[in-house]
């Protein structure tokens, strides 16, 4: 998609609330106006949606030769994705920044999540992604249920098993 196709006054797809045009339209026009981690992330999101990948291999550090990767970034570009969830965005230091966030698509009749979280680095006044991880999820589990502590049962009381004898004689 061109970026003159986009609706104008169109909110972002980043998810910031803010139209398209005071967002990350700044950013893929001119990379430099990404002037912290966030932006550039939100910036890239929004390229994904948009289908620009020459703007993702543009923002990759050069270290990562994302050149050589076109054909599985232009794969990623070309999923559903519907909805970007920023998590944490941390202040950053002099030349390195993270910023972790979940990625929604759509997947035929799913819902998927990416959960990541990004490090970006700064060279030569521009911010640039460089890699990832990602957080491990919690795992959820059944709750435990309270456990009732059992009722002392005195040697000469009736049994609780019912049998009509008396606890010392039957399962004490």
């Amino acid at each position: 998609m061109s970026l003159s196709l986009y609706p104008e006054g169109s909110l972002c797809p980043c998810g910031s609330n803010k139209p398209y045009s005071n967002c990350c339209l700044p950013i893929h026009t001119d990379h430099k106006n990404a002037v912290v981690p966030e932006q550039l992330m939100r910036a890239r999101y929004c390229a994904h949606v948009l289908k620009l990948p020459d703007f993702v291999i543009s923002t990759y550090h050069p270290s990562c030769s994302a050149e050589s990767e076109r054909e599985g970034i232009i794969e990623s570009i070309n999923l559903d994705w519907i909805k970007l969830e920023v998590l944490d965005t941390p202040t950053p230091q002099d030349t390195e920044g993270f910023v972790e966030f979940k990625a929604y698509l759509q997947d035929e009749d799913t819902i998927q999540c990416m959960h990541e979280r990004s490090r970006f680095v700064k060279e030569n006044g521009l911010w640039y992604y460089i890699d990832g991880a990602f957080p491990e999820e919690p795992t959820v589990s059944e709750p435990q249920k309270p456990h009732a502590a059992a009722p002392k049962v005195g040697r000469n009381d009736p049994c609780p098993c019912g049998s009509g004898k008396k606890y010392k004689k039957c399962c004490g």
